[in-house]
């Protein structure tokens, strides 16, 4: 299975427009949203029926036996967190506060505080011809790196014999980006042409490069700030990095994601441009492939 992975670098810049479309090109069979923290690519992509669902257990939280406090205060006090409240005859936990550190359950001298297991999250999985993978972090939950991971463990388990899987993935550079790109054969990323769009596409390329991720670059709405849009033309030329396009701003499209649409799905100036872009994108995908299966053979 192929893997392309679609990231940004930062929020807002089409990532998940350009997601769908390239699942509705390639006529995907596999594809999953790596956002957890706000996914959404299942109100562009099409997807139906009823998911098979299941808890992501994150970090551990300390819970409190009510059968066993006497309301003493002694982990209330030692709570660096302040995630205990004190009652006038027990303890409470507040999750959203809670780290998991355990030290309540240390000094607690009725054994009433224990660290238990804590349901961060939920997986979806589609299941069927088309097989698609995603979750959503409960709000205040951390470990979304580990999440991310289990949405792609669940999407390659269930579509070992599907040619191709195109991921979109989360905004930024932290814990769920990294883990989105681990294991994939190409990284594209989808740039703004403004200033703090740069550096976000540079912070990425420089994440991918630390990963040995080949990565590629396009830009979306490239006519609003053309200045720029050269620049990162520009920078990846300097840096050998493939750049497969530029796509304009276009009002169609606008009003194709708000009617829950691919913009693959209208014909406009940004769908056609964006079908260059995914042509250039394979093609790169069908090189890198053929260049990793040669290094596996060496």
């Amino acid at each position: 299975m192929k893997k392309l992975l679609i990231l940004s670098g930062k929020g807002g810049t089409g990532k998940t427009t350009a997601a769908a479309a390239f699942i509705r090109f390639a006529d995907a069979r596999a594809f999953a949203d790596c956002d957890v923290d706000a996914p959404n690519l299942h109100l562009v992509a099409g997807v139906g029926g009823t998911p098979e669902r299941f808890d992501y257990l994150g970090s551990r939280k300390a819970s409190v036996d009510p059968e066993k406090c006497t309301g003493c205060g002694a982990c209330a006090n030692v709570c660096r967190f302040d995630a205990i409240k004190k009652t006038e005859s027990l303890c409470e936990i507040v999750p959203y506060s809670c780290e998991g550190c355990g030290v309540c359950a240390v000094v607690c001298p009725q054994n009433a505080v224990s660290l238990q297991d804590d349901v961060a999250g939920e997986v979806a999985l589609f299941k069927g011809e088309r097989v698609f993978s995603t979750a959503e972090l409960k709000m205040g939950r951390g470990n979304s790196g580990k999440l991310v991971s289990e949405v792609k463990l669940a999407l390659i388990n269930a579509a070992r014999n599907k040619e191709l899987a195109i991921i979109d993935g989360s905004p930024g550079i932290g814990c769920p980006v990294i883990a989105s790109m681990s294991g994939v054969d190409l990284v594209l990323i989808v740039a703004e042409p403004s200033v703090s769009g740069i550096s976000d596409m540079e912070r990425i390329l420089k994440t991918a490069a630390i990963f040995q991720t080949k990565a590629a670059v396009c830009v979306n709405k490239w006519d609003v700030n053309p200045d720029s849009a050269k620049e990162i033309e520009r920078f990846c030329k300097e840096n050998d990095i493939p750049f497969v396009g530029r796509i304009p701003y276009d009002r169609q499209a606008s009003a194709a994601v708000n009617a829950g649409k691919s913009i693959a799905e209208v014909d406009c100036p940004a769908s056609r441009a964006l079908r260059e872009v995914f042509e250039r994108t394979m093609a790169l995908l069908e090189v890198n492939s053929i260049t990793k299966i040669k290094g596996d053979m060496n």
